[in-house]
Parts: C-alpha cells; structure tokens; sequence
C-alpha cells in the first residue's frame, strides 16, 4: 500500500534519543517509516510497539520479532501496553494528523480534491462521520465547531447555510457541500478556506484534540525519568496542546509555586522546536506545517 516519506524523519527518530535495548511507541504508525528507523537502531533486546487504528495500516505491518502492532488508537495507549505486559517506556513518537495515504484514497473523503462521500473516519469501523456533522448537527453546535477548530470567521454564515440546504435535501458528498458554502468561498482563497472546513469537521469526527489530551496525560503514566516524546504537529490548535504540556504539563493556566517561588514540572523541552527544510518540503509537500518538539520526563 502506497504511503509517502514519513515526515522530519531523522529529527524525530533522534529527538527519542534510541537505546539499543530500550522499549518504544510509535503512536501513529501509519506506512512505518518512523518505526522503521527506530528498529534499525534498535539492538536485538529492544522493543517497538506501535498503534494506528485505520486497518489500512495493517497491511505495512513488520515482520521483526521486536515490533508489535496494536489495531487502536491511541488514546488507548496505557491499556494496550499493560495488555502487551509493558508498564515503562523509554520513549514516544507521534506524528499527528492525517497520513499522505488517507489524503489521497479519494473515498476517505479527507481531500479538498475528490469528490467523495462526507466520511473523513481515521477509525473506518466508527459509526459516526463527517455525514452525522453536518447534517445532524444542531446550528450552534455546527457554528462551535467550524468557528473552534476550522477558526473560520464565517463560522456562523456557513452553518446558517448549511441548516438551511439539508432542510430540503441531504447533504452527503462533498461537492453537495462545496455547493452548499459556494458563497464563502471566493477563487482567490477557495482551497485554503475548504482546508479549513475540513479540518473542522474532521477534529470533530475523530475527536482529535481530546485524543490527544488524554494522550499526552497518560505519557506521564508510561514514560521512565529521562524518556522522551518526540511529537509533530500540523495546525496551531494541536500545537498549542503539545507546547503547553511539554512545558508545564497542563493544557490551561499555569503550574502553582511552592513556597520558595519554585515550580515543579513534569518534563523538560529538548532544544527549540523543528520545522522541515526547504528541500523536504519541495519532495514532501505535506511535511510544509508539520512543527516537532521534543521534551524529556523529569
């Protein structure tokens, strides 16, 4: 199954800073490029465990005694480790978002570039889909949505819209619903803001900034003192999560001082945060928003 280079590649593995026995989690396994670094410097007692839960994936599975490969998401990292017999780990690797291959099997309906059915399922045995969104979705909740995780100004124009046109018909492929918010979307800026709705609909789908909350929470739980989390993002929402966590471990607000005006803190930033070369990007177009921190359990 065709799946694109993994994104940051080198960077990310050596954020992790490998053991050769050392036990590690790729979270979002998705072609194997990552893993397959981390096993080519992996020793003949370490360990990889990775997870992806599109059954896509499944299909890159690596045939080395030293990997296993979990068919969930990650949220449920902590269970399915203490199912694999593995309480610690010495580091983690994510690579967020959707994979080059979801983006370009049409029918996922991940792409502003099909025409497809409204689907946009990472889990593609999950009931619910983009289709339940926009057309189940009251006007408020759809505006909430569109305007917190698409940041669209028009947020509350395009679920007027969109109430509206499925008052008379369903709306079920994406070009129904391009259709539908013709009007906001002007030639000059029309891929841009359709990147936008899209990646509304898909957060909420999929859940995505409350996966990774419970994610990076639970990273604290399986991560030994000095392990690593090597972690790339592609939109501010997600970003911003992962910065705050790595510095404070707290999604909101900040961590209190003790009496000598100290703060503790459960991990430390590795370095600044990456971004990809030129040169990347030009072969590896999806690589243009990925930003990588790197943080170390204290």
């Amino acid at each position: 199954m065709e799946y694109h280079n993994p994104v940051l590649l080198h960077p990310t593995v050596d954020g992790l800073d490998i053991k050769p026995n050392g036990v590690y989690v790729d979270v979002t396994f998705g072609g194997g490029g990552h893993a397959r670094e981390i096993l080519s410097r992996l020793g003949a007692h370490g360990k990889l465990i990775a997870f992806d839960q599109d059954t896509d994936a499944l299909a890159n599975a690596i045939d080395d005694p030293r990997f296993i490969l979990v068919n969930e998401n990650f949220r449920f990292l902590k269970r399915f480790l203490r199912f694999h017999g593995v309480k610690e780990v010495d580091g983690i690797l994510g690579d967020f978002g959707v994979s080059s291959h979801q983006f370009d099997v049409a029918e996922r309906g991940f792409s502003t570039r099909f025409e497809a059915d409204l689907d946009m399922r990472m889990n593609q045995g999950a009931a619910f889909s983009a289709f339940d969104v926009i057309n189940n979705y009251e006007e408020a909740h759809l505006r909430n949505v569109l305007f917190q995780y698409g940041e669209l100004r028009a947020a509350a124009g395009m679920a007027k819209i969109i109430c509206e046109v499925r008052r008379e018909e369903q709306i079920k492929t994406s070009d129904q619903l391009k259709t539908a918010l013709g009007r906001f979307l002007p030639k000059h800026r029309e891929n841009k803001i359709l990147a936008q709705i899209y990646q509304a609909i898909r957060i909420e789908v999929n859940q995505e900034l409350e996966v990774l909350k419970e994610f990076l929470v639970q990273t604290l739980e399986v991560l030994k003192p000095n392990g690593r989390l090597s972690l790339i993002s592609y939109h501010s929402l997600e970003d911003r999560l992962v910065k705050r966590f790595m510095r404070n471990g707290m999604f909101e607000g900040e961590p209190e001082k003790d009496v000598f005006g100290r703060v503790e803190v459960p991990l430390k930033p590795v370095g600044k945060f990456i971004i990809p070369t030129e040169e990347e990007i030009k072969i590896n177009n999806r690589a243009r928003s990925a930003k990588l921190r790197i943080a170390q359990k204290l």
